[in-house]
């Protein structure tokens, strides 16, 4: 595939993309991360027993405080108004034999702007579980952010997306 970044001018320098013509149109991206985890933490968590306080509910701020923050953390995105932020829990437990179990970490993200807001998903979704880290790393280090990716997007000119 020989196609060109629009992240490059016709030099090659690194620029922002300019979205000043594109239309406005109500933009909607899904991600998703997982954090696994020892059975045991799992437990301490649900039982709110972890001594950092509700980590699950402090986690979930931290996403939506992480969508608004996007493009001061990556350098090429722009700054969007972001209208709505959602950030879900599931737990799933792993092979029994392990004792592990998977908090998986669902985020969508809706705007009306003239570009989408994957970057923003993805990057609520990865500081959430980075978030859960952070308050049960003194219980298990053994903790791992893992599957961080885009499940679906929807809106602007290129169209929809779904992951399979």
């Amino acid at each position: 595939m020989n196609q060109r970044s629009n992240h490059f001018d016709d030099k090659g320098n690194a620029h922002m993309v300019d979205v000043s013509e594109k239309a406005t149109t109500v933009r909607v991206a899904t991600a998703s991360a997982d954090v696994i985890m020892k059975g045991e933490t799992a437990k301490t968590i649900q039982a709110a027993k972890i001594s950092k306080g509700d980590v699950l509910g402090i986690a979930r701020i931290a996403g939506i405080q992480a969508a608004k923050s996007t493009a001061q953390l990556i350098p090429l995105c722009h700054t969007i108004p972001i209208e709505a932020v959602s950030v879900r829990f599931a737990w799933t437990a792993n092979d029994a034999d392990s004792n592990r179990a998977t908090l998986n970490c669902i985020v969508e993200v809706r705007t009306s702007a003239k570009t989408g807001v994957e970057m923003e998903a993805m990057t609520a979704a990865s500081i959430a579980c980075l978030t859960v880290y952070d308050m049960i790393k003194s219980a298990d280090r053994t903790a791992v952010i893992t599957n961080l990716r885009l499940i679906q997007k929807s809106g602007g000119k290129s169209g929809d997306f779904q992951s399979s």
